[in-house]
């Protein structure tokens, strides 16, 4: 089977974990990546082998690349990925999809009119405990759904903000707390509880000299007739860490990313031995695609980053959808747009948006 090429665009923090995807999956082979920064496109070609460019139009002529990974910042996401579809590329797109609804709709529309795939990189969905609670929700596990929140108190400090033009901005990072560093485990709520009916929502700059937020509080209601919260800073000095729990009437949940990657650490269900639902649930799991591969070097976080890119390249080969499609990964952004909505406003908004 012939290997697809594929091409980073975005050579900076995220970018590396694209090229070392594409340099070990045996089913792609890294081509190029490119970056406005020669020093840091020419590093990251070095390292893997690779050509590299400062021009981007010029790296999309090439008839060896069948793939583009967009990892420019996020208020730039469409312009890139248009421009790959255009050249009948497919894309993956680091998160968010990109910053405003329009211009998602805009590189969702350019994927389908030009015959390509478009996946989103969301890696917590290919964890094993998020997947076990999806499933103890959908399985209707935990009874009736009372509650379900996203709790992230994590430190971001003034130099990390100052380290590139775009951070903490409107046009570029799109939002602040939320739609950079908790768009991750809003993406997680939503795809274990379904869709958000209407929000409400405070935000606020409170440690920070940026344009975007830096804590937000945001109570939802969920079409499931759920309640639910989000809570999210970067100015928990240093790290309080990130939990998500699901509260039903039969059982209740938490999975706790205070200590390393995310785990549950509590469940509880009525009449049933939690451990052996739990052996059960992670015995079906590993039989399915998003189970563990060997990687040669990286974190566990890393190879996280790499199952979700091997889903979309299996996608591709396959020709089926993704784990996450561009309209998946709409839906954080959505949902994040309508807090920021409903903080604006100083009133409840109602999903879905309007277009």
């Amino acid at each position: 089977m012939k290997k697809l090429g594929v091409g980073v665009v975005g050579c900076g923090a995220i970018g590396p974990a694209h090229a070392q995807a594409a340099h070990e999956l045996e089913e792609t082979e890294l081509i190029a990546v490119c970056d406005v920064v020669e020093e840091k496109a020419r590093a990251l070609a070095e390292r893997f082998g690779a050509d590299w460019y400062t021009d981007y139009d010029k790296m999309l002529e090439r008839e060896d690349i069948d793939v583009v990974s967009i990892c420019v910042p996020s208020g730039m996401h469409a312009e890139y990925g248009i421009k790959a579809a255009k050249a009948k590329k497919h894309i993956i797109c680091e998160k968010p999809l990109e910053v405003t609804l329009e211009k998602c709709d805009a590189l969702i529309r350019a994927a389908r009119e030009n015959g390509v795939k478009l996946g989103g990189i969301f890696q917590r969905r290919f964890m094993d405990d998020i997947r076990l609670m999806k499933k103890l929700v959908e399985e209707g596990r935990l009874g009736k759904i009372a509650l379900a929140d996203m709790d992230m108190k994590i430190y971001r400090s003034q130099a990390y903000y100052d380290s590139g033009e775009w951070r903490g901005t409107w046009a570029l990072d799109g939002g602040g707390c939320l739609m950079n560093q908790g768009v991750h485990f809003v993406d997680s709520l939503l795809w274990i509880m379904g869709p958000v009916e209407w929000v409400e929502a405070e935000i606020g700059t409170l440690a920070h000299n940026i344009e975007v937020e830096d804590t937000a509080v945001a109570i939802l209601k969920f079409k499931n007739g759920a309640l639910g919260a989000i809570k999210a800073t970067t100015s928990a000095y240093l790290d309080l860490g990130t939990r998500l729990s699901i509260c039903g009437d039969k059982g209740s949940v938490l999975w706790d990313e205070t200590s390393g990657p995310g785990q549950i650490t509590f469940l509880k269900i009525e009449g049933e031995d939690e451990k052996k639902i739990l052996e059960n649930l992670k015995k079906e799991i590993e039989t399915t695609e998003t189970s563990p591969i060997p990687f040669t070097s990286g974190s566990g976080w890393l190879k996280l980053h790499l199952l979700n890119f091997r889903d979309i390249i299996r996608a591709i080969i396959e020709d089926r959808e993704p784990l996450i499609t561009g309209e998946e990964a709409r839906k954080a952004v959505e949902l994040i747009l309508a807090i920021y909505e409903s903080a604006k406003t100083n009133k409840r908004v109602y999903l879905p948006l309007e277009r």
